[in-house]
């Protein structure tokens, strides 16, 4: 009865490293290092802004800590928080991509070679933030080594990390450059972080990143319709268009696609195929029958040579 009450408290304590034992995730060697991960010793309260230039730098960034400190560091607070951990990445023209809340899935992502940045609480009586760079683990020695503090290689079981990795909600990230998705990535997770990446990041690094994306999920109707868009932005109409009649093939009832590549072929002067696309698309009961109406508008003032009109944004 002992050994099975403190097994039970083990389980209840490191719920996810007793799960590795008997599940250990598909497909993932029991022991990985990455090599050559830059190593950036941590100031005092600026374990942010050294973590995240390591994961940066990695990716081919020349970047220091220093000048992320402007961007994730609040002095108010001591240390930096998620979403400006997030975000700061998308400014040198990378993905920032949050880990879903799981060991299996930390571990996939560094035996993919892909250094993991996660948030723990080192704190023994009392709460302490702290963040870490998880870039091998041994399954034999049961440890993960990490990029921490001013060490760089810290060797913590993997039940002494999850009892710090647990009270984060089991947060994590990782940096990608835009040809590259992340190894756990679902579909919709990674449209999210591209969209995110768009309020930031150089207009050729969105395209390439959903270029990658289409390439990976061919049917993936926000992909297509967001390449597109940027090169329609980028005055490529010629892009713009392929994408597009490439998209109507996979989905040829989308309105949306119907839309959007009827005003590109009225933008390159092909009105009567983009008026006879834009009729097809004309129903009063789609949510986008307003955007169709105003481009079929569009369409017939410039097939009307005494009419003028300027040429309007893609939705």
């Amino acid at each position: 009865m002992v050994v099975a009450t403190v097994l039970c408290g083990c389980a209840q304590l490191v719920p996810q490293t007793v799960a590795l034992r008997t599940g250990w995730p598909e497909g993932v060697a029991q022991a990985t290092q990455i090599s050559n991960v830059p190593f950036f010793p941590q100031d005092q309260y600026q374990c942010g802004p050294a973590a995240l230039a390591t994961l940066l730098a990695f990716t081919g960034v020349q970047v220091t800590p220093e000048p992320l400190v402007d961007l994730v560091y609040l002095p108010v607070r001591q240390g930096s928080l998620q979403l400006e951990m997030l975000a700061a990445p998308r400014r040198y023209d990378r993905i920032a991509y949050p880990l879903a809340p799981r060991y299996a899935d930390l571990l996939s992502e560094v035996a993919a070679g892909n250094p993991v940045l996660v948030l723990q609480d080192v704190g023994t009586m009392f709460t302490d933030w702290h963040y870490a760079v998880v870039t091998a683990f041994d399954y034999d020695a049961a440890e993960l080594y990490l990029r921490s503090g001013t060490e760089p290689r810290v060797a913590i079981p993997f039940t002494a990390f999850e009892r710090t990795w647990i009270k984060s909600g089991y947060w994590a990230m990782v940096v990608l450059p835009p040809d590259r998705i992340a190894a756990t990535a679902t579909e919709e997770r990674w449209m999210r972080a591209i969209l995110a990446m768009e309020r930031s990041a150089s207009a050729r690094a969105i395209i390439r990143a959903y270029a990658t994306a289409l390439q990976r999920w061919p049917d993936n109707m926000p992909a297509a319709i967001g390449l597109a868009n940027q090169h329609h932005a980028a005055g490529d109409l010629a892009k713009a268009a392929a994408v597009l009649r490439q998209a109507l093939v996979r989905s040829p009832e989308s309105i949306i696609v119907m839309n959007n590549l009827a005003q590109t072929l009225s933008d390159q002067g092909y009105q009567g195929e983009a008026l006879a696309l834009i009729e097809r698309a004309s129903d009063p009961k789609s949510p986008f029958a307003s955007e169709v109406r105003a481009t079929r508008q569009l369409i017939l003032q410039r097939m009307n040579p005494q009419a003028g009109s300027k040429p309007q944004a893609l939705p």
